[in-house]
């Protein structure tokens, strides 16, 4: 059993749930899902009691995964503040009080609190259910709907922070006496907060830098140096270039032994030019990981180790959510393994909270339920091939027809070559002019002594052998102008591919 510490001390059943087989994870999944939907969602969300009520549905007809389909989805357009309800987001969290206490739970779960009450005195058995569901922390979505939702956290959602930040430590084979380097952007976003919650539950000595824009990328590596980690942590773009620029002060980093990346796509090419970069500061035996989450989730998930070039997969933690790959156009639930949206239900939250909750995110290689071949552990894996359905663009490069671009195709692409050290996309109007057709240029900075002439004409044919687009324009800049046009300094995240078409 591994112990995770808040206030209370909370025990994570990781070990058992991770060891069970497919059977009795569904089985755990099906209770807990009935009690959640009867006992917690019901009762206290108003935006989904209102939901059942208005479409007829009884909570207690929900009893399995596969009753789930009988729900309709959320989305991101729900959260949307409108004018005449700017607050939306404050529908999504449990709000329990006496009177939905004693009509929805049952007796045993009521005669409980009644003895806490009696053992320990009413006042503390009400701030005990208070320290339950009041919101006491927060995090916010990207702003990709408009404005920043906020997610509202209580205590128990806290204490899960501390539970999925254990979990995937754990699965990273971080030991005790490892330092780790948290360079994620200091900001009210998961990615920060997970690893820092993370390290206090396996009481590991964590740095927490803030990433660029809190000491600069020269203050970075003057931390990196000192502390001497064995695990540095971050977005992708900003840990290679703090890793790339102390290369070419010809610092050693012999200490570094795992790379944990998140909040961004990690390809298994990328995963290699970041080993060979660290390799050339004097690093051995690095293990590079990808991580998946997402605010609504209030939680994320890892991949365990494996040998170079091949991704286990996100493991996911069943006693806390259901997954599903559904159809992005029909809402069809897909099979084991099929690619589809992924659709995300909590099990075990108080404050917000979302079911049925549509990600915008396709997963290539869906969801496997055999051992991990790995770490041996029998949690469903979420394929680590994952991709935004808004990253998939309509360009117009013709006044006949469009062309749907996937624009992680021009990141897979720019991030494998070893050539380049950082690169931009930008999409605009021909002459800028909303009527015109669009164009793709490419900004790029090369390793020095590269012949750009040579490097121009790859870039050309092998983006246009990804994705049947060839850039209008390549176009050569100075590392300090793309750190500049990147913003690696100063966002929370890099600014990649650019839309600057008309909206």
């Amino acid at each position: 059993m591994q112990y995770c510490y808040n206030a209370p001390m909370i025990l994570d059943p990781w070990a058992n749930v991770a060891r069970l087989n497919p059977t009795e994870t569904r089985a755990l999944q099906n209770q807990k899902l009935q009690e959640f939907i009867t006992q917690q969602l019901y009762p206290f969300s108003p935006h989904y009691r209102r939901i059942f009520d208005q479409q007829g549905i009884k909570p207690d007809t929900i009893r399995s995964i596969g009753d789930l389909k009988h729900l309709p989805f959320t989305s991101k357009a729900d959260f949307v503040a409108t004018p005449e309800h700017p607050d939306r987001y404050k529908e999504f969290a449990l709000q329990p009080d006496k009177e939905k206490i004693n009509r929805f739970w049952p007796v045993p779960k009521k005669l409980r609190l009644l003895a806490s009450g009696l053992i320990e005195g009413k006042q503390v058995a009400q701030e005990r259910i208070s320290r339950e569901y009041r919101p006491c922390f927060m995090t916010f979505t990207g702003g990709t709907t408009g404005k920043p939702v906020p997610f509202l956290y209580s205590i128990h959602d806290i204490n899960n922070l501390y539970v999925s930040g254990s979990r995937m430590l754990q699965l990273f084979e971080i030991k005790s006496d490892e330092r780790v380097f948290n360079m994620f952007p200091y900001a009210p976003h998961l990615a920060f907060w997970q690893v820092v919650f993370g390290g206090f539950a396996e009481c590991l000595t964590v740095f927490s830098s803030g990433g660029g824009k809190c000491i600069g990328t020269e203050g970075n590596i003057g931390a990196i140096l000192r502390m001497r980690p064995s695990v540095i942590m971050g977005v992708p773009s900003y840990v290679y270039h703090v890793l790339r620029m102390a290369a070419e002060k010809k610092s050693r980093l012999d200490s570094v032994k795992k790379i944990v990346l998140g909040a961004a796509r990690v390809t298994e090419g990328f995963k290699a030019k970041l080993t060979e970069l660290l390799v050339s500061m004097g690093a051995s035996d690095v293990a590079i990981f990808g991580t998946y989450g997402f605010t609504e989730a209030k939680a994320a998930w890892a991949e365990c180790p494996t040998k170079p070039g091949v991704s286990s997969g996100y493991h996911l933690y069943p006693d806390k959510e259901i997954f599903e790959v559904v159809d992005p156009d029909t809402g069809e639930v897909k099979k084991e393994g099929e690619d589809g949206e992924i659709v995300y239900t909590a099990l075990d939250t108080r404050c917000s909270t979302v079911v049925r909750y549509r990600t915008g995110d396709y997963v290539k290689g869906g969801i496997r339920w055999e051992p991990c071949p790995y770490c041996g552990r029998t949690v469903p894996r979420l394929s680590s091939d994952i991709t935004r359905l808004s990253d998939i663009k309509g360009l117009d490069f013709s006044k006949i027809k469009g062309t749907f671009v996937n624009l992680n195709d021009f990141a897979n692409v720019l991030n494998d070559m070893e050539a380049v050290k950082e690169w931009q996309i930008e999409i605009h109007k021909k002459d800028n002019d909303p009527h015109e057709v669009d164009e793709v240029a490419v900004y790029c900075t090369p390793k020095e002594g590269v012949d750009r002439g040579r490097l121009e004409e790859n870039i050309r044919k092998t983006i246009f052998g990804a994705t049947e687009v060839s850039p209008n324009q390549v176009v050569f800049v100075t590392l300090e102008d793309m750190v500049k046009r990147l913003e690696l300094e100063t966002a929370n995240k890099e600014r990649k591919i650019l839309d600057n078409r008309p909206q």
